[in-house]
C-alpha cells in the first residue's frame, strides 16, 4: 500500500516540505484553486514524483472530508503538511479567523482520524502568533479545545472584539500552536505525532504582498533591525519540517519551533521593542 503525503496549500513553503518528504511515495497537493494544485502537480510530476490534486475548502467540513477520503483510498496517509492560510494585507478578520483558525483546527481534527501510526504532521503557523500579548489560561485552553464547529462561536473570537485583520491573523497563528499541543494528545493514540513551525517573513508570494501592502513599511523594518538581517526562504522551513516530520524527530509532538531570523527576540529585546 502507498504512503500518502497530503499538502493542504501546495505554494512554495508546502512544495519546498513536500519535495524534502515526498520521494517514493503519492503526494496529493489540495488547493481552494485547483488551477494552482494542478500547475504544483506538473512540478512535482516532472522531477519524479507521483502527484495527484485535489480542490479543498478548508472552510467546509465536507470539503475537508472528501479530500480526507480522497486521500485514504490512495494509501496510508503517513505525512500531513498544512500550509494553508491567507494573510492580515488578504483578507478581512472574519475571514482570517474562518480559513486559518477554524480551517487548521478543522483539517487536523480530519487526519487526525485517518493518520497512519508512525505518522507526523507539520502546520504552518507564524511569528506573528508569537508577539500576540499574553491570553488568559482560559482563553488558551478555549482556543486549544473547544470543539472545532464551535471554536469560531467563542466571545472572544467575535466582530467586537476582533476588529483588525493583523489582530485576527496573531489570534489564529496562536490559536495554530495551542491547537497543535492539544491535537498530540489524540495523534498519540494513534502513534502519531504532530507539531508546528512559526516561520517569520519567508520569501513567498504572500510574503510580497505583505512588504508591498499597507504594513510594507513595518515588515522591511522587521528585516533591517532582526539579528539574522534577511528574509528566510521555503527550503529553510522545509529543512526544520523534515526533521519535526521524520525520524530524527520522533521524540518531537505538540511542539512549536519559532524560526524568523530573531525578529521576536528584537521585538521584546531588541532594536524592535515597541520601548526602543
Amino acid at each position: 500500500m502507498s504512503e500518502v503525503v497530503v499538502v493542504v496549500g501546495p505554494g512554495q513553503i508546502g512544495q519546498a516540505i513536500a519535495r524534502r518528504v515526498g520521494a517514493g511515495k503519492h503526494v496529493v497537493l489540495a488547493d481552494v484553486r485547483l488551477e494552482q494544485a494542478d500547475a504544483a502537480a506538473v512540478v512535482f510530476r516532472d522531477a519524479g514524483f507521483e502527484a495527484t490534486t485535489a480542490a479543498v475548502d478548508v472552510s467546509s467540513r465536507e470539503s475537508v472530508h472528501a479530500l480526507v477520503e480522497q486521500a485514504v483510498d490512495l494509501g496510508q496517509v503517513t505525512t500531513l503538511i498544512h500550509a494553508a492560510g491567507v494573510s492580515p494585507s488578504q483578507a478581512s478578520p472574519a475571514t482570517i479567523l474562518t480559513v486559518d483558525l477554524y480551517g487548521t483546527a478543522l483539517v487536523l481534527e480530519e487526519f487526525g482520524g485517518v493518520i497512519a501510526r508512525g505518522g507526523a504532521g507539520v502546520v504552518i503557523a507564524s511569528q506573528s502568533g508569537h508577539r500576540l500579548p499574553a491570553l488568559t489560561v482560559e482563553e488558551d485552553r478555549a482556543l486549544a479545545t473547544t470543539p472545532v464547529d464551535e471554536l469560531l462561536a467563542l466571545s472572544m473570537l467575535q466582530p467586537d472584539r476582533v476588529t483588525d485583520p493583523l489582530h485576527a491573523y496573531q489570534l489564529s497563528k496562536r490559536g495554530n500552536v495551542l491547537r497543535v499541543r492539544a491535537e498530540a494528545i489524540r495523534w498519540g493514540r494513534r502513534g502519531a505525532r504532530v507539531n508546528a513551525i512559526s516561520p517569520g517573513i519567508v520569501m513567498t508570494p504572500l510574503a510580497r504582498d505583505e512588504l508591498t501592502g499597507p504594513r510594507g513599511a513595518g515588515y522591511r523594518r522587521m528585516l533591517e533591525l532582526s539579528p539574522a538581517g534577511r528574509a528566510g526562504t521555503p527550503d529553510e522551513v522545509a529543512g526544520v519540517a523534515a526533521l519535526l516530520l521524520g525520524s530524527d524527530g520522533a521524540f518531537i509532538t505538540g511542539s512549536d519551533v519559532l524560526m524568523d531570523g530573531g525578529v521576536t527576540a528584537s521585538w521584546f529585546y531588541g532594536d524592535l521593542a515597541p520601548t526602543a
